[in-house]
């Protein structure tokens, strides 16, 4: 774990970031319960509005569309403060997108390894990028493409041995 010098503040959101299968939407609730804030996930709330699922925006319209509806979720499609914001895998990664949610929040990245990931998502068929012969060598590529985009986080939680209560746990410590 390592942190930079920015701090959470209690007129502001939270928001989870880091691959999927790090715990964001599992630790989100927790933790938004914990605080007393209330829970958003980014990929539900896109859902919601585009009545499809994330898997069919990608079958449909492709990744860059997908990317765009992030853009607004985090531009228009939720409250400004007092959220704990689960958000999509690649929601921080387009340029832009990372010192947008720091302008609106507190960043946290929950971090694993690719093989902790892969053991936590196991068959999930609604993750479109993990619809493969091999999600693990996915799983690499994916860490290694973002993990500086990631370590951009204002704070950032190594979860593999972790249960998502205690992810939680210590995110609120680290909130204060």
């Amino acid at each position: 774990m390592h942190s930079k010098e920015k701090k959470f503040s209690n007129s502001q959101n939270i928001y989870l970031v880091g691959l999927m299968g790090t715990g964001k939407s599992t630790v989100g609730k927790i933790l938004a319960e914990k605080l007393g804030m209330d829970f958003v996930d980014s990929d539900e709330a896109i859902e919601k509005k585009a009545a499809m699922s994330v898997s069919e925006i990608f079958a449909r319209h492709g990744e860059e569309f997908f990317r765009n509806l992030e853009k607004e979720f985090i531009q228009t499609g939720h409250a400004q403060q007092n959220q704990v914001v689960a958000c999509g895998g690649g929601l921080c990664v387009p340029p832009g997108m990372m010192e947008a949610i720091k302008e609106k929040g507190w960043v946290v990245c929950l971090w694993a390894e690719p093989e902790t990931l892969l053991l936590r998502t196991g068959n999930n068929q609604d993750r479109p990028l993990l619809q493969t012969a091999k999600p693990l060598e996915v799983l690499q590529k994916l860490h290694q493409q973002r993990a500086a985009r990631y370590r951009e986080a204002d704070q950032t939680v190594e979860t593999d041995q972790l249960s998502p209560q205690e992810i939680a746990d210590q995110v609120a410590g680290l909130a204060g």
